[in-house]
């Protein structure tokens, strides 16, 4: 085996801890900071609680509230040209603050405005660009890990595809993990979030490209979600199982960073792009489905699966697993039939075809057909 792992970026977690922003700029040795947001998250006081720390440290800097929730193309291209408005990027620091779409946007936004003239829709020309404006990372949901890679995925609205864009220079230096931002999230969006983060971890021990490594964050991730995401949507102000439960989706992010994922993303990614469901909603469509379908590939996964959420198997691993999965599923209210997501059945050919063509479905432990691909979406609908 030969495993090349690149160092990982900086991570600050705990209560309050995003109060240190300024100085986290500081440490990249910048001196303005271009925040990147989504409309959405000023209503909830967290931008103007970002607003008043940098300005509390005399810090320049513009917030940038352009990016929706699956955000597109034209809308990076847009925040590229707002960021090189903004003055010299040589001495600014880009502050992805949102969940996932934000983070994602915001590497798109900085690798851009470092590129004048490229488009986000020339995004697989990009991989050997010129380095964009170092990112500091904020989440504030709990579930994407966007914080731990260099890469994000931004919607061809066109070629009605996801698009991964991304570059080693876009990789966040800082992960500002403060569990406080996350208090009061909504039970619907720490359920899809949630999710998304139960699903990398699982995908990752299943992944073809998953390694001792990877399985390590993995394992651990599968666990604290696993028993910290349903009391988190029952209780939305429990900062214990707020902290347990972004913890264990930054190391989620880690592990699929490392290993990458498969089919449940390939076709998450596929019904987000025909129907614009939100990303974990999507997921949890096909996710026990797509388990009982690479069980025959994915047993020691699955093992690991069940192990890391204490399940004893009966009568064995997989289906002790899936049941596990079913069972957090199930608490969270979250899983619909594909036709209340607004899939007709005519549909689903091109779901699958774009699931199949998805770079993520290359890792699944069991590479399906199209003909299977189709079954699988018919047998949810």
């Amino acid at each position: 085996m030969r495993l090349s792992i690149e160092p990982t970026g900086r991570t600050e977690f705990g209560p309050g801890v995003v109060a240190d922003l300024p100085a986290y700029v500081d440490t990249l040795a910048r001196t303005r900071a271009f925040v990147v947001t989504d409309r959405g998250l000023r209503a909830t006081g967290i931008v103007g609680r970002v607003e008043k720390i940098l300005a509390a440290a005399g810090l320049d800097h513009a917030v940038h509230e352009d990016v929706g929730p699956n955000p597109s193309t034209a809308e990076l291209d847009r925040g590229a040209a707002r960021l090189r408005e903004f003055g010299d990027t040589a001495a600014v620091a880009v502050v992805a603050l949102g969940g996932g779409s934000a983070l994602d946007a915001a590497k798109g936004i900085s690798l851009l405005a470092g590129n004048p003239g490229a488009a986000a829709a020339d995004a697989d020309r990009l991989w050997d660009a010129e380095a964009g404006p170092p990112l500091i990372a904020v989440p504030t949901t709990s579930g994407t890990g966007a914080e731990t890679n260099g890469f994000g995925v931004t919607e061809d609205l066109r070629a009605r595809r996801k698009v991964y864009i991304g570059h080693p220079s876009v990789k966040p230096r800082i992960a500002v993990l403060d569990p406080e931002l996350t208090v009061g999230l909504p039970p619907a969006v720490t359920a899809a979030t949630g999710l998304d983060a139960l699903v990398h971890g699982i995908e990752s021990l299943a992944s073809r490209g998953s390694s001792p490594v990877s399985a390590a964050y993995a394992a651990q991730a599968v666990t604290l979600v696993g028993r910290w995401l349903p009391i988190a949507h029952r209780d939305g102000g429990d900062l214990e199982a707020r902290s347990q439960l972004m913890l264990g989706a930054h190391l989620a992010g880690h592990a699929l960073t490392l290993s990458g994922l498969g089919l449940v993303h390939g076709l998450g990614h596929a019904l987000t792009a025909h129907t614009g469901t939100p990303h974990g909603v999507a997921l949890a469509a096909v996710l026990e489905e797509v388990m009982a379908f690479s069980a025959p590939s994915a047993q020691a996964a699955y093992e690991a699966v069940g192990r890391a959420l204490r399940v004893t198997p009966e009568p064995d691993w997989a289906e002790a697993s899936i049941a596990a999965v079913r069972e957090v599923s199930g608490a969270l209210g979250i899983k619909r039939p594909l036709r209340d997501l607004g899939v007709t059945a005519d549909l689903i050919p091109a779901i699958a075809e774009g699931a199949l063509a998805d770079a993520v479905t290359r890792n699944a432990p069991r590479q399906p057909s199209a003909a299977e691909t189709v079954e699988l979406l018919r047998s949810v609908y």
